[in-house]
């Protein structure tokens, strides 16, 4: 009697004021298992949404005003201001300072820090670190099983990568399109133009596969760093310019970027440019009032990426099925352990 009591004012205390049961928590499920994995990893979370939206507003900004000298100094001497403006206005720092050809470049170099550093936390703090302490082991035994508690650390890091990663390639490429006028032209532009688009996500997402998997492997935090730190350095070493796909040793395989560059008369009619570089004079004496230069689409772009794009995710598939399988190996090595202990 005093069990069924018991039960009766269980019932009773669960139950909300609209005389509703009230509903339960299914915690570690699906949902709280990915909440456990914000609230675990918010700082780096915190510092990814930094990182995307600080590269977004200087790309803005690359888009609008931080192009406007350049612009003035090629709308009065074409191609050759656009060359002084970026010789005498002297470097930046990661986009920051110096002219617009140099602060043009600053975001690349954020993207290939930030894929070595996707690939860093990857290894330590998201996977090696909780096998090292126990953590891992811990939320196993709480009907959390290894196969969706490793699929839960891919897809959430996953979805933030891809989608701050997506939005600042979109951004650049905008720039790109509005300002590659301004470029100097050699290996810089051409090397941008064929390594920043689609492969640049999936090369986030290799480093984020792989990080994971030398974690597993490795079992320990400052190996598993290194390991993925390095094999993503390579991999970021290989792209742009040196790709395979967009390289080659003979000059006619070579992808080429053509440009379209005119001159503009008073009159509106667009000229061969008579090479007058600095001097006003001799512009004056052409009548030569504006330019006009721009990269156009080259037919390998598209192929080379495609190509790059896929091989990478490829890997990065690869990367997580072995993840998986190191996985399982690793579980059955601690389940078997504990039944010796007890035969013993």
């Amino acid at each position: 009697m005093k069990t069924l009591t018991d039960n009766a004012d269980n019932a009773h205390n669960t139950a909300d004021t609209t005389g509703r049961p009230a509903a339960r928590r299914t915690l570690p499920g699906p949902d709280g298992l990915v909440w456990t994995v914000l609230r675990l990893h918010r700082t780096a979370l915190w510092v990814w949404t930094a990182y995307v939206v600080i590269t977004a507003g200087l790309l803005l900004w690359l888009w609008g005003p931080g192009a406007s000298a350049a612009q003035q100094a090629f709308d009065v001497l074409g191609y050759s201001g656009a060359q002084e403006n970026a010789y005498t206005d002297g470097f930046s720092f990661l986009g920051l300072g110096g002219s617009f050809d140099h602060r043009f470049y600053g975001p690349s170099t954020l993207i290939s820090l930030a894929s070595c550093a996707i690939a860093v936390f990857a290894a330590g703090p998201l996977i090696a670190r909780e096998l090292e302490q126990g953590t891992a082991r811990l939320a196993w035994t709480q009907s959390v099983s290894p196969a969706r508690w490793l699929a839960v650390k891919l897809a959430v890091p996953a979805v933030f990568v891809a989608v701050g990663t997506s939005l600042i390639v979109v951004l650049y490429r905008l720039v790109w399109n509005a300002h590659n006028h301004l470029l100097v032209a050699g290996i810089g532009p051409r090397s941008f133009y064929f390594s920043i688009g689609p492969a640049t996500v999936a090369t986030a997402l290799f480093g984020l596969a792989v990080g994971v998997l030398a974690a597993l492997v490795l079992r320990r935090t400052l190996p598993a760093l290194l390991a993925a730190g390095v094999v993503q350095l390579l991999a970021g070493a290989l792209r742009g310019n040196n790709w395979p796909f967009q390289h080659s040793p003979f000059s006619r395989l070579q992808p080429e970027l053509p440009v379209y560059s005119k001159a503009i008369t008073s009159s509106g009619a667009k000229v061969s440019d008579p090479g007058c570089y600095l001097s006003q004079k001799c512009l004056d004496r052409h009548d030569i009032t504006g330019f006009t230069r721009t990269y156009l689409h080259s037919p390998d772009y598209w192929p080379r990426q495609l190509a790059e794009t896929g091989i990478l995710l490829a890997l990065t598939a690869l990367a997580v099925v072995g993840a998986f399988l190191v996985l399982r190996r690793y579980q059955a090595k601690n389940t078997h352990r504990p039944k010796k202990e007890t035969a013993a």
